[in-house]
């Protein structure tokens, strides 16, 4: 499945054009169960271990879950540099890549990261912003750790769409419900 996912683009417009696309009417832990579950359930079928995570830019964890078993600690390092990029720019891991041709170092040079920032943020693929209509800037991000930049990327874009494609004309119970 991994093997089947294309290459994503480099393109900074289109990728912006991409994280737009995938805004929500609004975002809860029901939205992160399910996108984690549809992520955990295709790296579990892949046979690929990461560590799946979505939060909130309040800090406040949706879903944190391994795919499977093979994860090393420093993984969650890995998620926590991912998240810090997305929140502090409002743009997926992979576009901070992409804007730098992949080169971590011109990527800490161009925004001036001292030693202590450099631990603190990444430009490897796998973290997406999450975005909510009528809400400015990035409210969380989903990232996945353990992968390949560009196959984590992937891998969260199919998820996202396959989420989109699934509530597509879907209605909340809560909404469906008249007071009388």
């Amino acid at each position: 499945m991994l093997d089947s996912l294309p290459s994503p683009t480099r393109s900074l417009h289109d990728l912006g054009r991409e994280e737009r696309s995938f805004t929500f009417a609004h975002f809860t832990c029901e939205h992160a169960w399910v996108i984690g579950n549809i992520l955990r359930n295709a790296l579990r079928t892949a046979d690929a271990p990461a560590i799946i995570h979505i939060s909130l830019t309040s800090e406040q964890t949706l879903f944190h879950a391994p795919s499977m078993p093979g994860m090393m600690p420093d993984t969650e390092t890995w998620v926590a540099r991912k998240r810090a990029t997305v929140l502090r720019w409002g743009h997926s891991t992979w576009y901070m890549s992409s804007k730098f041709g992949g080169d971590e170092r011109a990527f800490v040079e161009y925004y001036g990261l001292g030693n202590g920032d450099r631990a603190r943020y990444t430009c490897e693929g796998g973290g997406y912003p999450v975005f909510v209509k009528g809400v400015e800037g990035v409210v969380g991000a989903i990232v996945v750790a353990g992968l390949e930049g560009d196959v984590a990327h992937g891998v969260v874009v199919k998820a996202v769409e396959e989420y989109k494609e699934l509530r597509d004309g879907y209605k909340s119970p809560k909404r469906a419900m008249t007071v009388k």
